[in-house]
């Protein structure tokens, strides 16, 4: 018998991820300890109110039915988080919706909005759910290129008139993965502009809201005329550690936010209720664990831009987000640079341009290893040579 694929999944190619780990992969096969920085996964706990709301609620048997939703309790905690950090007032029914992950709303949300052939306007480099959701929903992506000389934010002055025309949607990620850029107060009145005058729905991926050291992100929302074009998805994942978990939502304009809950109804039955409790409860809590899991972030990010300039690889401080948006060497590609990472130094970074073309030239770094293997990272690069004579940025 011959399987054939869908004409759609031509658009999904092996991940630049799974190459890596096949390289990573054959290293440990002969004994060798890597240092893994390319997934931006938290390598630390959660806070204790997560983990005791769910293994008390999990014991319960009344806990393992459908959701369907979002639970009042969630949605009302979403409100008051808003309220309290951002200045954002949010109706808990109708202006929020439950996610299993932000990646759930960011790769379902084009088929809610656009129809094949229209244009999704995405940052390049960007988070690689983005295109997936692109290709699920037959659009056609438009990249908006992220540049060093514009603190890498995107120009809507650069977007031609007949692609603005047919665009449907926008999608802007600030703090940023793998660029981990701030957007201001004047770039979002602006992007808010530019959505009204072509009618553009705007999604803001706000998953590194909490995971900042210099100056605190502000909420999309916050902004005045946002709710009028779009809406923001924000994750649990990073902020509170819980990847695992699954949970997110979005928030924002009512008419969205009631176009995605219709969608999501009928393609999953929710959250586990113990998870949507345990994410009521956090996002409440006012203990100290979001400043201490910004200390503990600050001090990697210190320890290892530090130690890369000290060897001589000058790399810039991000601002926020879990990573570095590190420029290579000169005489290498993007893909070359890693791969001899791999090899001489048997440390795992991903290549820039694994998350759009305008990528090329850097390499994203992530922060989720503890300080002692931070700094056997930076010992391994600069033992391994790969940094002499070939000129630095």
């Amino acid at each position: 018998m011959k399987f054939s694929m869908a004409d759609r999944m031509k658009s999904f190619q092996e991940s630049i991820f799974s190459e890596l780990a096949y390289y990573k992969k054959l290293k440990l096969a002969k004994g060798e300890e890597m240092v893994d920085l390319s997934v931006g996964s938290p390598d630390t706990a959660p806070p204790a109110i997560v983990t005791g709301t769910i293994s008390e609620l999990a014991k319960k048997p009344q806990s393992y039915g459908y959701s369907m939703k979002g639970t009042d309790e969630f949605h009302e905690a979403v409100s008051v988080y808003y309220n309290r950090n951002f200045g954002v007032n949010l109706e808990p029914k109708t202006e929020v919706s439950l996610l299993m992950g932000s990646q759930d709303g960011l790769v379902h949300f084009p088929m809610v909005l656009c129809n094949p052939g229209d244009y999704v306007l995405v940052p390049d480099p960007g988070y690689t759910a983005y295109e997936t959701g692109v290709s699920m929903a037959g659009a056609k992506m438009y990249p908006m290129p992220l540049k060093k000389e514009k603190g890498f934010l995107p120009d809507f002055t650069e977007i031609p008139e007949e692609i603005s025309e047919k665009a449907k949607l926008m999608i802007l990620n600030f703090p940023g993965n793998p660029v981990p850029a701030m957007g201001n107060k004047d770039f979002f009145e602006a992007a808010i502009e530019y959505a009204k005058k072509y009618e553009i729905v705007i999604l803001h991926d706000f998953a590194y809201s909490e995971l900042y050291y210099d100056e605190k992100p502000i909420s999309f929302l916050s902004v005045q005329g946002a709710k009028e074009v779009g809406i923001e998805m924000n994750s649990l994942s990073k902020s509170f550690n819980m990847a695992g978990c699954r949970i997110a939502y979005a928030a924002g304009n009512h008419e969205i936010i009631s176009m995605l809950a219709n969608f999501k109804s009928n393609i999953d039955y929710g959250v586990f209720f113990p998870i949507q409790a345990a994410a009521a409860n956090v996002l409440t809590d006012e203990s100290d664990f979001l400043s201490e899991l910004r200390e503990m972030y600050k001090k990697r990010r210190d320890i290892l831009v530090d130690g890369l300039r000290e060897i001589g690889w000058n790399v810039s401080s991000p601002k926020a987000s879990m990573f570095l948006w590190a420029e290579v060497p000169f005489a290498f590609t993007s893909k070359e640079f890693a791969i001899e990472l791999i090899n001489r130094a048997n440390v795992v970074v991903t290549p820039g341009n694994a998350f759009g073309s305008w990528g090329e030239g850097y390499v994203r770094i992530a922060l989720v290893q503890t300080e002692e293997m931070l700094k056997k990272a930076i010992h391994n690069i600069k033992n391994s040579g790969v940094l002499e004579k070939v000129t630095i940025k």
